[in-house]
């Protein structure tokens, strides 16, 4: 069996073993089989790949009351900036001047510490395409099948040597789609637990309650119609009371694997959502612009790269994932 080293917790020496590891090694091979299949897809859909900057004035996911994450902010030139923690935004910029769609593989950047299932710096695999939440959920999961199959039929051995076994995999392959409940559903399941969490004006599920509802539902499920207010203020509403969103999580393997979510249509609905979130409309104002000149319907999703292995390699710590290690508040050597 290969083994992740856990050279990740000295960094003094974590490039030392690194170099002489088979488990860097495998992770360096199959990263080259994600992106190649991921090219691989898109070209088939005729998507464009779009060149983003990974510095932005307008974060995405920490702006919303229910996120768990934090923004990086970054100096300039004297300016204060963000690192991205997601190129969504942007996505809906290119998506506007695409034909099909847009998409990108690139990191992301979050605020919060490291632990077992979060990664101060990961890879974001993320899409932008033309439709609602329906046809975002069937494109994410055409996109998993079409990346599994490959690493099944390219990567079995290494796989083998890491996960022990491919059941999971071939579990995943067997499904004709992926079982969707919403938000509400999930709570009635997760009823007389700790599992759900209210904040007053909105709920969430903790990582115990994403793990129950796999397996409840045989390790995927989709959960859909978060209470709007746990989520980012540009998913669509799904009711006239602005109660739920129009997004779903994919939850396999660590948990939460894959985000996405319908997006306004219009300025007047964004403004209407950037209010009810008490988010500042200074900061978005190319944002509402773009949906006036170009209004269309579009739905996003991202992947988390290192997630996927996770489950991948039926692994639970994220930290594992990375060749080059990056922690906030820590000084690497390499």
């Amino acid at each position: 069996m290969v083994l992740p080293t856990k050279s990740w917790q000295f960094p003094q020496t974590h490039y030392k073993e690194a170099l002489n590891s088979e488990w860097y090694r495998t992770l360096v091979k199959l990263q080259t089989t994600f992106v190649n299949t991921t090219i691989e897809f898109y070209k088939k859909k005729g998507f464009d790949f779009a060149l983003l900057p990974v510095t932005t004035g307008a974060i995405s996911s920490p702006m919303g009351l229910g996120s768990d994450s934090s923004p990086v902010k970054i100096n300039i030139d004297g300016i204060d900036i963000y690192l991205a923690d997601s190129m969504q935004f942007m996505l809906e910029y290119a998506c506007r001047l695409a034909n099909n769609g847009t998409y990108y593989l690139a990191p992301s950047f979050r605020g919060e510490k490291a632990d077992e299932r979060h990664l101060c710096q990961f890879y974001h695999s993320e899409a932008e395409i033309f439709g609602g939440l329906d046809d975002v959920i069937k494109f994410v999961e055409d996109y998993l099948k079409f990346l599994v199959e490959k690493f099944v039929r390219q990567e079995r051995d290494r796989i083998l040597s890491i996960a022990g076994t491919t059941d999971h995999i071939e579990s995943f392959l067997k499904l004709k789609s992926i079982k969707k409940v919403t938000f509400d559903e999930a709570a009635k399941l997760l009823e007389n637990s700790n599992y759900i969490q209210n904040h007053g004006k909105y709920r969430t599920i903790t990582s115990e309650g994403e793990k129950e509802l796999m397996k409840m539902f045989g390790g995927f499920v989709w959960i859909t119609h978060f209470d709007h207010l746990s989520v980012p203020f540009y998913q669509k509403f799904a009711d006239e009371d602005m109660r739920t969103a129009l997004n779903a999580d994919l939850l396999m393997g660590i948990g939460e694997t894959v985000g996405s979510g319908e997006r306004h249509l219009n300025r007047l609905q964004t403004e209407r959502a950037l209010d009810y979130h008490e988010v500042s409309r200074d900061s978005y104002k190319w944002y509402l612009d773009m949906k006036e000149i170009h209004e269309v319907q579009t739905s996003g999703f991202g992947l988390g790269v290192e997630r996927f292995f996770l489950w991948l390699l039926k692994q639970n710590d994220i930290r594992d994932m990375q060749l080059v290690p990056r922690f906030n508040g820590r000084k690497e050597v390499l």
